[in-house]
């Protein structure tokens, strides 16, 4: 039998477990072996004598648990900042890409996956889910899958879909929509090959229509009854904007949760994206279902579609976690940032919700949305083997140096709140399944430079230039 390799975090500044006690632990230790969280203790709780195959010196470090991203659409990394979608609302930007988008190719899936799991791993992200929903010219979520083996990612891999094209209604064009018949068929053959659902799995499949603006109820149906049939879960878009809304009340004659309910996408193994416009209604029937919202604010400012209620979801009940979104409705990936980013506009939006209220800062505090963007990540993806420091845990964690420039002057008073309020930064360590991929603030499973310069003449060739 191989012996399991064992990795020792030793001494550091703090140690945000994000425990059931959501201790903190100043001068804490833990121990890794074979994937897993073997202990953690706190300050002098180390047994004398401790070794292991290897010793990362936490001292002047924050370790947190690895954070976690609920949504991505990874692709788009190739279209970042294309001027002509620069400065238009949600389906303007999805009519002016999709065209662009028509010409992916299977290297330029594979490329732009890991360019967008670099960038999260940089940023100590350890998990993320990729909304894939468009296959031309052959391309395949097998294409994703294998580059996330490759770099190194905890991965839950979305067998997106649009099967409603523009002659029949939708918003994209026709020569980009799937037969349901293939999509179902397909979808079934990515979960019995990969989609693992044992503990601390690397990888999962779930099925994800794209939206209610470009798949049928039927195919929702069909899609929540083969992924219930087959153990795993179901994501796709609601409620992103006002033009969303529009399109569910004209079209089906209800609002979204309503859809939702109706065609059986609510429920402890769904979770939305943004739901930005989920009313009073919908966030009841959320709560009350166990349906998961990830919450994407730095898309949802970029595209102009409004602040997503997530104070009142978290405080009715509703599983919330952080997701980065599309590279091109972002223009980022960095999932730390994009917790300080949610933070701060929860404040902002509480207050502009009713003037003169005695809402304030307090609304959203930095442990608040750290938890959001670990916990709560875990509990949007239907997992309870990541988000969290304890024992048994997977060994996936992420370490920042407090000693950096970004923190002068605020790490010495607060370490944790630190984190967000003050300018993000990128991991110094960050490790997965007990495996180092980011060592000293350098990507370490794959050779960084040749792999962006290789995504940036794809990027050009997608584009046209």
């Amino acid at each position: 039998m191989t012996r399991e390799r064992s990795l020792l975090i030793a001494d550091a500044e703090v140690v945000v477990t994000m425990d059931d006690a959501r201790r903190e632990l100043r001068g804490g230790s833990l121990m890794l072996r074979g994937g897993r969280i073997e202990a953690v203790w706190p300050a002098g709780g180390r047994p004398p004598g401790t070794r292991a195959d290897e010793l990362i010196d936490a001292r002047g470090h924050a370790v947190l648990p690895g954070l976690v991203n609920t949504h991505h659409h990874m692709f788009q990394s190739l279209t970042r900042a294309i001027p002509a979608a620069q400065d238009a609302e949600l389906f303007g930007w999805l009519k002016t890409l999709y065209p662009i988008w028509a010409g992916l190719t299977p290297e330029m899936v594979q490329v732009s996956t890991q360019v967008a799991m670099a960038e999260l791993l940089l940023s100590g992200c350890t998990t993320s889910a990729d909304h894939l929903y468009l296959y031309p010219n052959g391309v395949r979520l097998d294409d994703s899958i294998a580059a996330a083996q490759q770099i190194g990612m905890r991965f839950h891999a979305a067998r997106g879909s649009m099967s409603v094209g523009e002659s029949a209604g939708g918003l994209p064009p026709d020569a980009l929509v799937e037969d349901e018949a293939a999509i179902l068929s397909d979808t079934r053959r990515l979960i019995e090959t990969y989609h693992d659902s044992g503990r601390c799995a690397m990888l999962r499949v779930v099925a994800a229509p794209c939206s209610p603006f470009s798949v049928s109820p039927g195919l929702m149906r069909d899609a929540a009854a083969l992924a219930r049939s087959l153990g795993t879960r179901l994501h796709t878009h609601l409620a992103e904007n006002d033009h969303d809304i529009a399109y569910s009340r004209d079209r089906f004659g209800m609002t979204p949760a309503e859809y939702a309910e109706s065609v059986g996408w609510l429920g402890d193994d769904v979770w939305h994206a943004h739901c930005v416009k989920l009313d009073a209604a919908g966030i009841a029937r959320f709560a009350a279902t166990g349906t998961g919202v990830a919450h994407c604010p730095c898309s949802n400012m970029r595209l102009a579609s409004g602040i997503a209620p997530v104070r009142r979801m978290l405080d009715a009940g509703v599983p919330v976690g952080l997701g980065v979104d599309g590279s091109a409705s972002n223009d980022g990936a960095h999932l730390l940032g994009e917790a300080r980013t949610a933070m701060l506009l929860a404040r902002v939006g509480r207050a502009l919700e009713s003037f003169g209220c005695d809402h304030g800062p307090a609304e959203m505090t930095a442990r608040g949305m750290l938890e959001v963007a670990t916990r709560g990540g875990a509990r949007v993806l239907g997992r309870d083997d990541i988000g969290q420091l304890a024992p048994g845990m997977a060994a996936d964690l992420a370490l920042f140096d407090l000693r950096s420039l970004g923190f002068a002057g605020g790490a010495v008073h607060d370490p944790v709140a630190s984190l967000l309020l003050c300018t993000p930064a990128n991991a110094a360590f960050t490790i997965v399944d007990g495996r180092v991929v980011v060592r000293e603030g350098r990507l370490a499973s794959v050779e960084l430079g040749p792999l962006v310069e290789r995504h940036n003449r794809l990027a050009r060739q997608l584009a046209g230039g």
